[in-house]
């Protein structure tokens, strides 16, 4: 069984260090969510999973089954199944959404279109399938990645990009900022049928509970001052919401 484990993980960034020892270990199909007010690392934690170079990794270490994932790249650990949904995706000016999609389904499973499609054209079949199954307009394909989309619907194609790749364990930083209310509902549809069908671990990084009244989660940790100071379940969120971090933060 592919196991997603994070050890005694130690970060810093210019000279500041930002996390002090996070261990959490995430499981096939788990839904783990991630709060915590401003500061306290949680965007700091999605950017060292997905191998950003701004930070460095002083102690402890991430695995993915027996893979040392900090020894990877960031195109090899979303090759090996880690995949991450940026708070504010880019635009790619001049790159179409569908060949965009093609060129990374080809990276992730090792430079061809895999035994799944035998021709370009049944690939792009699929991805429309995908799109119109996630309620995403197929006409959004043929665009520049990003380019003139809303936030909500930039947040719909990575979860297409997602359905697409079937990573192994995806890490959400904030996918609901900036979304209005039918906006996460799409979204999080998108996600749940995702972990349905590929068993799919994922790590849901947020402020508010909003979103975690549509993708349910299994196990919600909090994290402040760069440490996870209580993990709970379901419940744990419904007491955030009603009394905040205050407490926690004065303890």
């Amino acid at each position: 069984m592919n196991v997603l484990k994070i050890s005694n993980l130690k970060v810093k960034t210019a000279n500041k260090a930002i996390l002090h020892g996070i261990s959490l270990v995430v499981k096939p199909s788990e839904i783990h969510a991630i709060m915590g007010p401003n500061g306290s690392g949680k965007s700091t934690l999605a950017q060292t999973l997905a191998g950003h170079p701004a930070y460095q990794v002083t102690a402890g270490e991430v695995r993915l089954n027996d893979l040392d994932l900090l020894e990877l790249s960031p195109d090899q650990r979303a090759q090996k199944g880690l995949f991450l949904a940026f708070q504010y995706p880019v635009e790619v000016p001049g790159v179409s959404v569908q060949n965009f999609l093609k060129q990374a389904y080809e990276a992730r499973f090792e430079g061809n279109l895999g035994k799944k499609f035998k021709k370009v054209i049944e690939f792009r079949a699929y991805v429309s399938r995908l799109a119109e199954n996630f309620k995403i307009n197929p006409e959004f394909l043929a665009r520049g990645l990003n380019e003139g989309f809303s936030g909500g619907e930039k947040k719909q194609l990575e979860i297409l990009q997602m359905a697409v790749l079937e990573p192994k364990y995806a890490i959400l930083d904030e996918t609901d900022s900036g979304l209005d209310i039918d906006a996460i509902k799409k979204v999080a549809a998108g996600v749940n049928q995702i972990v349905k069908n590929t068993h799919c671990g994922v790590l849901v990084i947020t402020h508010y509970q909003r979103i975690l009244d549509y993708i349910k989660p299994d196990f919600v940790h909090v994290l402040i001052g760069g440490k996870i100071v209580t993990s709970g379940g379901p419940a744990l969120v419904a007491q955030l919401e009603k009394s905040g971090y205050t407490d926690l933060l004065e303890e």
